[in-house]
Order: C-alpha cells, then structure tokens, then sequence
C-alpha cells in the first residue's frame, strides 16, 4: 500500500501523542515520589535553612520540562527527512516474451550535510532522569509486481519530450526530493485488446503479400520508364543525325586539321552549325565504322545530313579554302556537246548567271569566244577544225568528260573554259607521241572518239584502234556506223541491232566514213582517258574487221571478208530478234 503526505502527518500526531503520554506517566511518577519524600523533607529543613542560597539552584518545574520536551520533539519531527512516495512500476516490453517486467524505482540516496551547529541545543537537567526518545519503526511496504497481459502487436504511446529541463535549487542540508513517476503510459498498455498469435501471424503474412505487390509494381515502373526513355531517347539520337537546317542553301568553310580524331572532328562541326551533337555524330561514324575521314578545307551545308557530311568528308578537302560549291555537274564519257548543253541546263540553283542549254550551246559557237581560247590552249586547239570544214561544232571533242563544280562566280564561259582546260591536262602526256605518229590532235581525238563507242573494255579498244589504223594505212573506208548516228543526229541514242545493221550508209555528210575515205573533220563526242590511251597506243594486228555482240560485249575480229561475215552471221543476226544496241 502506498503512503501518502496525509498518512505521513498522522505518523508524526501519533508519534507525538507517545511522547506525551510517557511524559505524563514521568510526571505521575515525579509526583508520587515526591508524596513519599514529604517526610523526609520536614526533617531536615533546619539544616536547609543554614545554607547560603548560593548553595542551591533553582529547581525545574515539571511543567517546564514537559514544555522543553515537546519543543524538542517538534524540532526532531521538522528536522526529519521525508519519506518520498513510492513510484509506480515501469514496464518496459521484451520482444518474444508475452509478459512484462515491472522494475522498482530507484530511490536515490539522501545525502545528509552535516553542520557545525547541532539541530537540537542540549537540555541540561539536574538530577532528573533522561528521557529516551524513541524512533517509530517505519516497516517497508513490499510492493508485488502487477502482472499485465499484452497482445502481440505492439501498442503506440503518445510521449511528450521536454525540451527544456527546470532544475531545482537544493537547500545545503535538505535532501533532494524525488517526483513520483506518472504510470499513465503503463496504464494505456493494460487497456489494450489481447489478441491471438493465429490474428498476428495472419497480419504477418498480409504484410508480406503488400511488399511483395509493392515491389512488383516498383519493377514494372521502372520498366516502363526504361522503354519511355528508350524510345525518346532512340528519337532524340535519329533527329540529331538530320540536316541542322533542310532549307538553308548557304556553304559554311570548316577546316578539319591533320591528326584530328571522330571526336575533335564532331566538335568542330557541332561549332561551326553543321551538326547538332557533335558526340552524337562521333559515336554514329564510330559504329558504323567511319574512320577514313580526312582533313582539309570544307565547304559544307547546314541541309546535309550526317551520311551527307561523312561522305563529303572522306572524300579530302582542299589545302587552302576555297569559294563554297553551288552545286556539281557530271558529264560522263562519251557525251556530246549537245548532250552536255543539255546537263548543264538541268542544274538547280541560284547563279550569278542563268546556266541554260541554249546559253552554252550560244557560248560553243562563239568565234571570238574560241579564239580566245585557241589562243590560251595552242598544244590542243592548234589543230581545231575550221568552221568551213563541214564539222558541226567546233569544239565538240574538246571537252572533256568529268565532274565540274558550280561556285557562285561560275558562268557559261568559265565553264567551257574549265572543260577544255581539263581536255588539255589530259592530253598533255601524248602530245609527243602523236606528233611522232604524224598525227594531229584532231585526228587522234576523231579516231578516240569512235573507239569510246565501239568497244568498252580496254583491251578491246586497243584491237579497235589498231584496227582503224590498219584501214587508214591500207586506204580503205572506217565503215563505221557510230560516225553516221552522229550525222543523223541519233548518236546516244537508244537503237536497235536491226536498226544499226540497217543503217543507211549512203548518207550524204562529211561524216559519212563508208563513202569517205580517212577520218571525220573532227570528233564525235568527247572520248575519255582510256579511250585516249587506247587511241594512242594501239594494239598492232593483221586485223582489218570486227564486230560487236552487244548483248555480251564481246568483240570479234577478222582478218578477211569471209572471216568477217561468218563473225556477222554467227553472232550477230543470229541474234537480231533478240538484240538491241546503245551507240
């Protein structure tokens, strides 16, 4: 049972009311020994009366010295330490274990100050007998550990934390006091509800189940972030590698120094607007295995794309920078120049000066035009045929077939002037050779031309050639039907071998070689390098004939007429139904 400040104070009335009655059973006693020693007194009070009365001290009353006792007694109790209260027990919970430990509280230790003054002033009395003073023994109350039951799942307490802790100023001499422990937190956890271990391995298992769920759908989450991102991702990479501006026509000039690995060359097109991501373009040229890219001025567009600008540059820039390209012309082998009139009227873009056909075809026959270039080119155009010659152009021939490259300042006429300067460069390795043949320029480029278009591989040509200078040498007629379609005006066009082998060889023009003897006044279209070469260093043979079968290119040649036609016959109209020729 548990003491309170009211069972304290009736400890103490009780303990004085003890004390009161021993000292009234003192006084009983002080007075019936004073009954016994009445006698006694008057016997000796002569002898009393002789004393001085500085002999005698005054004698304490017996009142006096219950007065003084009680004082006392008071000053004792007041004095007393306090008994604190007994505090509730705390329960703390264990896990695995259903019942709870209940700990005492530790009551800490009074630690008592001495002082140099006595609590209580000593009372002499004279002669009386002391009076023991005793200690009520206070017997300590045994508390029993409360036995509470708790269920397995655990119950929140609400806890209020100070922040701030008040101390208590201790008196020297008093002994600190002690606060009781508050068992509200203890009490909620005997209120729970019990409940069975079957309902606690169910929630268990319920939880579980919810984490299980919950990582499920985490992965799927993160599974379908990975494809979102995957796929803006793939789309963000195929827009990096598209033209940085379609529509733009504008040339930007990038150099890309020597040494310069994909990364620096991503770099620098990503810095001069050619490219979106320069990482991006490394990467691509890297996979698909780009690495003869090669340094050099560029003049690139912002309208080309990544496959765009890596073939432009494997294909080598130039030492020094040059004016941006418009655009490219392509005149291929064999062309004639009405033919390249006509490529050139099919560029798009915007000149400094219209490039149509009938521009260029005006140009081409130009006499002042083609003086000033006989003058500029007197190894080639030395031998350039005059307009009374019967020739249709007098440069057809004379230019040569390759890729031109249109800059803004190109014109008609720098044009023509660029192809016959390519022809030039071109012949320029033969032209001691020819006149060692006693040939002319114009010849060669005549016999050249013809060799172009009856034969296509350079074996072949080499025999052709030979074959012409076999019939010049023996004087008789080139008999060849490619210079008659120039003549008809069908020479590149598509005809068939019934067409060819009905030819009409009666014709009459200066370019009909079956009734001419010797070559044409000049060349047919413009033949290419190997056709040249082919020309100029012949194959020598007996041969005097040949003929082509066009559907598997291969040529046959004869020495004599009957040989001739056999070859005709055999491979040839044989095959007519079938057949068809492109000259």
């Amino acid at each position: 049972m548990l003491l309170t400040e009211k069972s304290r104070e009736e400890e103490k009335l009780s303990f004085k009311e003890q004390i009161l009655r021993d000292l009234e059973r003192v006084k009983e006693q002080d007075r019936r020994e004073k009954e016994v020693e009445i006698p006694n007194l008057t016997a000796s009070s002569s002898q009393a009366s002789s004393a001085t009365p500085s002999d005698l001290e005054p004698e304490t009353s017996t009142e006096e010295l219950m007065a003084d006792s009680l004082s006392v007694v008071d000053k004792i109790l007041k004095n007393a330490p306090s008994v604190p209260p007994l505090s509730s027990a705390r329960t703390d919970e264990t896990d695995g274990q259903e019942e709870k430990e209940i700990r005492q509280p530790i009551i800490d230790k009074i630690e008592v100050v001495e002082s140099d003054e006595p609590l209580v002033e000593p009372i002499h009395l004279a002669e009386e007998p002391v009076v023991e003073t005793v200690q009520p023994k206070v017997e300590p109350v045994e508390l029993k550990p409360e036995e509470k039951e708790f269920n397995d799942t655990p119950t929140k307490v609400a806890v209020t934390y100070k922040t701030e802790d008040k101390k208590e100023e201790i008196t020297p001499g008093m002994p600190e006091r002690v606060e009781p422990v508050s068992t509200e937190s203890t009490s909620g956890l005997a209120d729970a509800p019990r409940r069975s271990r079957r309902q606690g391995a169910t929630s268990t298992k319920k939880k579980k189940k919810s984490k299980a769920k919950g990582c499920l759908v985490t992965v799927l989450v993160l599974l379908v972030l990975v494809a979102v991102g995957g796929y803006f991702g793939y789309g963000y990479v195929q827009d990096s590698l598209k033209p940085v501006d379609a529509s733009s026509k504008d040339y930007v000039t990038v150099q890309i120094p020597d040494g310069a690995n994909v990364q620096e060359i991503g770099s620098t097109l990503e810095k001069s607007g050619l490219v979106k991501h320069g990482l991006i373009f490394s990467l691509y040229a890297k996979y698909y295995s780009h690495a003869n890219l090669k340094s050099g001025y560029y003049n690139l567009k912002k309208s080309m794309s990544t496959d765009e600008l890596i073939q432009e540059l494997q294909k080598g820039g130039t030492p020094e920078a040059q004016a941006p390209v418009l655009s490219n012309l392509t005149i291929p082998e064999g062309y004639t120049l009405e033919q390249i009139a006509q490529t050139v009227g099919q560029l798009q873009g915007e000149f400094k000066e219209p490039l149509t056909a009938d521009a260029f075809l005006a140009k081409a026959q130009d006499e002042t035009f083609i003086s000033q270039l006989v003058a500029k080119y007197p190894n080639l155009l030395g031998s350039l045929p005059t307009k009374d010659s019967g020739v249709r152009y007098r440069l057809e021939g004379y230019l040569f077939p390759a890729t031109y490259t249109i800059k803004d300042s190109t014109t008609v006429e720098s044009l023509i002037d660029e192809m016959v300067a390519a022809m030039d460069k071109a012949m320029s390795p033969y032209y001691a050779t020819i006149k060692e043949k006693n040939l002319t320029v114009n010849e060669l480029l005549s016999i050249a031309s013809l060799v172009e278009k009856e034969g296509a591989k350079t074996e072949d040509r080499k025999k052709i050639a030979g074959v012409f200078y076999n019939r010049l040498n023996a004087g008789m007629p080139l008999q060849s039907n490619i210079a008659i379609l120039y003549a008809q005006g069908k020479l590149g066009q598509k005809i068939s071998l019934a067409d060819d082998a009905g030819i009409d060889t009666t014709i009459d023009s200066p370019y009909n070689v079956y009734t001419h003897l010797g070559l044409m006044p000049g060349p047919v279209d413009s033949p290419s390098s190997d056709a040249i070469e082919a020309s100029v260093n012949q194959t020598k043979s007996e041969y005097l004939y040949f003929v082509a079968n066009v559907e598997d290119g291969k040529v046959y040649f004869a020495t004599t007429k009957e040989e001739h036609d056999q070859n005709v016959a055999e491979h040839i109209n044989s095959k007519l139904p079938q057949a068809s020729s492109s000259n």
